[in-house]
């Protein structure tokens, strides 16, 4: 059994694999060793792990992933089954990289987008030579609604949520139309874009708020809401075969 973490800006998931099978899954807001203990009291034997994390955690938490098990903090510098052409790999999100990793595995020598939305909004390309070459990164939904808070005199903080039409009948709506509806018409802009230079590219949609979008994309999608898990456990299996 392996266990892998992805700590994310605002949610740290932590799931444990059966060879490539989800075995088990857990969802909160910080992880430390503790917390991890008792997410692994009655689970099979764990014999190996690794973390993604794009921001500072615990370090008990460290302490005991490495006293515990064969152990990968993934980093610029740990192998993975792809080919990297990102020019900044220190700055890398590992989410993105692991994303990527997982992308590729489902679709291997093809063009492939990958469109993670959660905190930011990330597109990840990786072209039909297994290779990841960059992509963009935009504002989340949340930090949208935290934007037009925080840099205006009069308009309310408002809580994420559904919105189903187009015109917003109150300030509330308003907000909510522009960010959800514009949020939607940038993501459908870059798939066209995209599908400019790559006619048959394959289009992922993951992230925690992915339930916000893959009904209104224009474009027939695949969504995967572990995508990140996945290529996580892909690069733990590929550092124990190496």
């Amino acid at each position: 059994m392996k266990l892998v973490i992805d700590y994310g800006n605002s949610r740290v998931k932590t799931a444990l694999f059966d060879n490539d099978l989800l075995f088990d899954i857990n969802e909160e807001e910080t992880l430390d060793a503790v917390r991890l203990e008792n997410f692994l009291m009655d689970k099979p034997a764990v014999t190996a792990a690794i973390i993604s994390a794009v921001r500072d955690y615990d370090e008990s938490l460290r302490k005991y992933l490495r006293k515990h098990f064969y152990f990968i903090e993934l980093n610029p510098h740990t192998p993975v089954p792809l080919l990297n052409r990102y020019l900044t790999p220190d700055s890398l999100g590992n989410d993105r990289l692991a994303g990527a990793v997982a992308a590729n595995a489902m679709f291997p020598n093809q063009n492939v987008l990958v469109i993670d939305a959660g905190t930011c909004i990330t597109y990840n390309f990786i072209d039909d030579h297994n290779t990841f070459l960059g992509g963009g990164i935009s504002p989340g939904l949340t930090l949208r609604l935290k934007a037009l808070y925080t840099f205006t005199d009069k308009l309310p903080l408002i809580p994420l949520d559904e919105m189903e039409h187009l015109i917003g009948r109150s300030t509330a709506e308003s907000i909510l139309s522009g960010v959800i509806n514009g949020t939607t018409a940038e993501i459908n802009g870059i798939i066209d874009s995209y599908g400019d230079l790559y006619p048959d590219v394959k289009v992922i949609l993951t992230g925690g708020n992915a339930k916000y979008f893959d009904k209104k994309l224009k474009i027939n999608i695949f969504v995967y809401s572990n995508l990140v898990l996945s290529g996580l456990n892909i690069i733990l299996n590929h550092n124990l075969e190496a």
